[in-house]
């Protein structure tokens, strides 16, 4: 199995999943999209990381918008 592949399917893996039981479920053509597919596919490192980048991206797009409104005010 390729690293490539194994960090796939590490990816799609639940708790006590084997990597037989991910590409059972994945392949699985009866299979309805579930609500919940992809909740917890990131580790909180990642997505604490991800919520920092969103806070400082929208911190940054105020204080534009404030120095924009500010320059219109003059």
């Amino acid at each position: 199995m390729s690293d490539r592949v194994k960090r796939e399917l590490n990816c799609l893996r639940r708790e006590g999943e084997s990597y037989n039981d991910v590409l059972e479920r994945v392949l699985d053509e009866d299979r309805v999209s579930d609500f919940y597919d992809g909740f917890g596919r990131w580790s909180d490192e990642e997505a604490k990381r991800v919520r920092e980048g969103r806070r400082k991206s929208k911190k940054k797009k105020r204080k534009q918008r404030m120095r924009e409104r500010a320059e219109d005010a003059a």
